[in-house]
């Protein structure tokens, strides 16, 4: 974008074009990197049984914890391409950054596995019949 008062940056640049990069991003992440789809798909799949018991706090928290999650996978993708790009060759450094960079990935996991546990526990024990309930 072009900054006016600066007169910086990509000349005839409109802010609707960055949906175009947004969306441009996001298919890749999904067409080319089988972390992202599954996390994705396991994602929307939880997030309708939050939807179909219309159970909207815990919706909205399992879709926080799922876009953590996402981003985090996301910026790890982005951050192994770019290694990748810089240094063919094995190298210690580049081995640290992207051990790091998963490990970011990890525990948003750990975290969304946990809340996922909870809230899909909430979920079914309020849909499933009174005989099947647990603590009851």
């Amino acid at each position: 974008m072009r900054h006016k008062f600066l007169g910086t940056g990509e000349p005839g640049y409109h802010p609707l074009r960055k949906i175009r990069t947004v969306i441009s991003g996001l298919r890749y992440a999904v067409m080319y990197d089988w972390s992202v789809t599954y996390k994705l798909i396991l994602s929307v799949l939880v997030l309708a049984v939050a939807f179909s018991a219309r159970a909207w706090v815990d919706f909205l928290l399992i879709l926080v914890v799922t876009a953590f999650v996402l981003v985090a996978e996301i910026f790890n993708s982005a951050i192994e391409a770019l290694c990748d790009f810089v240094e063919t060759r094995q190298n210690e450094k580049i081995k640290v950054i992207k051990d790091i960079a998963a490990a970011a990935v990890g525990i948003s996991i750990l975290v969304w596995l946990i809340v996922l546990g909870v809230e899909l526990a909430r979920l079914l024990d309020t849909t499933l019949p009174w005989w099947w309930r647990s603590g009851q």
